[in-house]
């Protein structure tokens, strides 16, 4: 889709510094941003406070204004800016989604899961953080058993690696629409086992 004439005014009008032209270019892609933050944490499996997601908010409206509009000085027109701007808010957001998780949220992605033994483990006062770490490492090596070769590699590159859907599409040479599809799966899987004991 082309660059409509009334986002290229408003384009114009930012560049130039006018009056309320960013209060209006907020106002106008707000909403975007906040669905491709929502997103971006969604298929990452993650949840979002709301100071976390104003905070993503921010951070890619500051990545539009930094070094004087540079981000949207580089816009060629050659798509709609709604489409350019999904694309840099996505990045911003999967960065910093990605410095966020690390290994060290185990116990959280068992809990997303429904392995709650995992979490009991990684907060039981008794146990000391060695022993509870190396627990959850023992029933996520446990639940990822019950999937295939191909769960379990989708499952370790995005929940443990912080992969996105097109780096594990890029590295297993799969289409990238079926990955949320596998998660799916793989989690159900993992649930009915942790319901079942």
């Amino acid at each position: 889709m082309a660059l409509s004439e009334i986002d290229r005014h408003l384009l114009e009008r930012c560049l130039a510094r006018k009056p309320r032209a960013w209060e209006d270019f907020v106002d106008r892609f707000m909403g975007l941003v906040v669905h491709v933050v929502n997103h971006s944490a969604q298929s990452r499996s993650m949840r979002l406070t709301p100071d976390e997601r104003e905070d993503l908010c921010a951070e890619a409206f500051l990545a539009f204004v930094r070094d004087d509009f540079a981000v949207l000085r580089r816009f060629r027109g050659q798509s709609s800016l709604a489409t350019y701007l999904t694309v840099i808010a996505r990045r911003v957001a999967v960065k910093r989604l990605i410095e966020q998780k690390s290994p060290a949220r185990l116990g959280d992605i068992a809990a997303e899961v429904g392995a709650a033994p995992l979490a009991a483990a990684a907060h039981n006062g008794r146990q000391s953080s060695d022993a509870a770490a190396l627990d959850n490492r023992e029933e996520v090596a446990r639940l990822l058993e019950l999937l295939s070769p191909a769960e379990q590699e989708v499952v370790r590159m995005h929940h443990l690696e912080g992969k996105s859907y097109s780096q594990i599409s890029r590295e297993l040479g799969m289409p990238e629409n079926s990955i949320g599809p596998l998660l799916s799966r793989a989690r159900d899987k993992m649930r009915a086992a942790e319901n079942a004991r």
